[in-house]
């Protein structure tokens, strides 16, 4: 699978549709074949640690010699993110006025879209930290939607910081002029501005080199699971983020007997041609329903063994 070759994967889609499962399965199969892994989940709902039956916590926990996983909560990481902004803030304004700020900082962090900025500043960490590691890092991600607001912040959150730049370059202009007599002074948020624009500048060129991470979209074949990956790819590649493969998980088997079967075959029919037409861009990849749940480390290894094993028609 040359997916499974790239440095750093996210696998995405609908809830319930196999992420956890696909993603989980690739890095056990890469974990076996010698490859150092790191499996991070950033579901809130977590059940990567459910299906290798391992309770995490806020840090990396061994499965095995090759295999690692991190489960990131979102409420820590909010927490986390915010103690950070009030500690950088603290000497750089007035004692007087600092209760005013962190008052502010408290009630920003309780906006929406403040969890997600928390999470892609681990992500981010994760990425420029530990890519050097691990030969792989697999990303299972939240729900769709979660998906593409984490995936799209690098380039809102260099928008924001740049007109902060600017705001910040306009008023030390000024002091400089009224108050320094024409010479340059020191502006510590500026540099920490500055310094945050380029973290997140070189986890954006990380993330959008094909040749070291890929996107994977996980889908049933039924209506709603197809329209929402369509639209979630639709607006990924506007932010030049481009998904190469679609697994479509839990495919009737050609042997499932019945007339229930039968009719539940023709049904999905439709859809798996809807799926060839509409995903004419990505590798697709057919994983056909298992008698039984994915519930331990020899289902998952099947599992694994049937996605890599397969031949895959790329369009």
């Amino acid at each position: 699978m040359q997916s499974t070759h790239k440095k750093i994967m996210f696998v995405g889609g609908k809830g319930g549709v196999g992420k956890s499962t696909t993603a989980s399965a690739i890095a056990l199969k890469l974990s076996n074949e010698h490859k150092k892994v790191l499996l991070v989940s950033t579901d809130p709902a977590h059940n990567v640690g459910d299906i290798f039956h391992v309770c995490p916590k806020d840090s990396i926990l061994r499965i095995n010699d090759h295999l690692s996983l991190l489960e990131i909560n979102p409420q820590t990481e909010s927490k986390r993110y915010i103690s950070e902004v009030k500690d950088n803030i603290k000497g750089l304004v007035k004692a007087t006025m600092l209760n005013e700020v962190y008052r502010q900082i408290d009630l920003a962090s309780a906006s929406p879209g403040a969890d997600e900025a928390a999470l892609f500043d681990k992500i981010t960490s994760i990425i420029l930290d530990e890519l050097i590691n691990y030969d792989h890092i697999i990303f299972d991600t939240a729900p769709t939607g979660h998906t593409i607001r984490l995936l799209t912040l690098p380039e809102l959150m260099n928008v924001w910081i740049s007109g902060l730049l600017e705001k910040r370059r306009k008023v030390q202009d000024n002091y400089t002029q009224l108050l320094n007599d024409g010479e340059p002074i020191e502006d510590p948020i500026f540099e920490k501005l500055q310094t945050r624009k380029q973290k997140f500048a070189k986890v954006r060129d990380v993330l959008l080199d094909s040749a070291i991470t890929e996107y994977t979209f996980v889908l049933n074949a039924e209506r709603l699971p197809i329209i929402e990956t369509e639209k979630a790819i639709a607006v990924l590649e506007k932010n030049d983020i481009l998904v190469s493969t679609i697994i479509v998980n839990k495919v009737i088997p050609s042997h499932a007997d019945g007339d229930f079967m039968k009719n539940r075959r023709d049904n999905e029919a439709q859809y798996l041609q809807q799926i060839t037409h509409k995903f004419q861009k990505q590798e697709i990849i057919h994983i056909p329903l298992f008698e039984h749940d994915i519930s331990s480390i020899n289902h998952l290894e099947a599992y694994a063994d049937v996605l890599v094993g397969l031949t895959f028609n790329r369009k």
